[in-house]
């Protein structure tokens, strides 16, 4: 493969411009054209339920364009129904005119070729998953919500309820889709009902079309990388998604390139912008999609990164939920962080420098930034713990 040669340096950027880390930062109130524009960078929000410092998908649009009110996404996704929550990169969030490009998962799963678990239950049960959908049809609900929920304990759902895998394998193939009330609960209620009809009738792409598309996507918002990179940034099947990403680039609809380092070759979208530097500094969340793909974090920026929650406190080697620090086109640090209501401030419990960076002057650009994180999750303060190399330097500053 021949194509354009990149420095390390230029991919980073590259890849920073792709997810919108050069955009303007809003001079005032963040609204909803400002949301609607962080997605249509990185395309998709992953979703996760563990609230340390605030739920994950808050965190990336707080990373690119400083504090905004929660409240905003969520009315945007689930009382506007903009965007639509489906099986992409793990569970997301995505603009709801994407769900054609999703249909052949569904068709798959229908088909008992993905999620044989629920495929089982679903041809079991299958009047009581037809009862099930029957209530949704009449109103929104829970799993909860259910007349016959069916509390089941030591099958292989372990003590989720009976009623909730059915809700999930109707989620599965397309029958209904989910909102959120508070506490980040699930409502089900009809696809149909969530999704406008103008996209539902839109004719169905085969599984080849939308992965290609999927793959230009993920391009898009990658800037640049490698076929894997790009294959994970919707989690295609890692074979289909290699024939997709020959075919897309045989088209030219994507830019074979060469980048410093990388023993592999990479890609690169067409319209993809090389800035002459990328400024600012944020935290990141874990699920962020700068190092959600933790080969691709570590290809790029030497950042070896790893979510400690399933490792034994005595093991942990940073802490328990810890996010990266991105200043300008590096991750220089990582902060273990804990929102602590009942005490109504931001914990910072542990503080780690990147090798050879400078303690004093990153501690100095922190700072702020950990205040307004602080006001951002609802909090009014920031309390320093004592962990870490970086710890002694922020805590200098007051």
């Amino acid at each position: 493969m021949s194509g354009r040669e990149l420095s390390l340096s230029q991919a980073r950027r590259i890849a920073l411009a792709a997810q919108g880390f050069t955009d303007p930062i809003p001079s005032g109130r963040v609204d909803r054209r400002h949301l609607r524009r962080v997605i249509g960078r990185m395309k998709l929000l992953q979703l996760d339920s563990v609230p340390v410092v605030i739920r994950t998908q808050y965190l990336p649009p707080f990373s690119r364009l400083g504090r905004y009110e929660p409240s905003l996404l969520d009315r945007i996704a689930y009382r506007d129904d903009e965007w639509f929550e489906a099986w992409a990169h793990e569970a997301s969030l995505l603009p709801v005119d994407d769900e054609p490009l999703l249909r052949w998962q569904k068709q798959r799963a229908e088909q008992g070729e993905t999620w044989s678990n629920l495929v089982e239950l679903a041809r079991r049960e299958s009047g009581y998953v037809a009862d099930v959908l029957a209530q949704v049809k009449e109103r929104p609900l829970t799993a909860g919500e259910l007349t016959d929920p069916r509390r089941r304990q030591g099958e292989w759902w372990g003590s989720r309820s009976l009623g909730s895998i059915a809700l999930d394998w109707l989620f599965r193939i397309g029958a209904v889709g989910i909102r959120r009330r508070g506490n980040f609960t699930k409502e089900f209620d009809l696809l149909e009902r969530i999704v406008p009809a103008n996209v539902l009738a839109q004719p169905t792409p085969s599984a080849e079309e939308a992965q290609r598309e999927l793959v230009v996507r993920s391009g898009a918002a990658l800037g640049v990388g490698l076929a894997g990179d790009l294959i994970d940034y919707y989690r295609l099947p890692l074979r289909e998604g290699r024939h997709r990403l020959r075919e897309v680039a045989e088209e030219g609809r994507l830019e074979p390139v060469a980048v410093e380092g990388w023993s592999e070759p990479a890609y690169m979208h067409p319209s993809a912008r090389l800035p002459r530097s990328v400024e600012g500094l944020t935290v990141l969340s874990p699920f962020d999609p700068i190092v959600w793909n933790r080969p691709r974090a570590a290809r790029l920026w030497g950042f070896e990164y790893r979510i400690e929650i399933y490792v034994p406190a005595s093991k942990r080697v940073y802490g328990y939920y810890v996010l990266p620090v991105l200043s300008g086109e590096k991750l220089v640090a990582r902060l273990d962080l804990k929102t602590d209501r009942s005490a109504g401030a931001l914990s910072v419990l542990g503080a780690y420098a990147e090798p050879e960076v400078d303690h004093g002057p990153l501690a100095e650009r922190l700072r702020p930034h950990l205040v307004e994180l602080a006001r951002f999750v609802g909090v009014d303060q920031v309390r320093y713990g004592s962990r870490g190399d970086l710890m002694a330097a922020l805590r200098a500053g007051g």
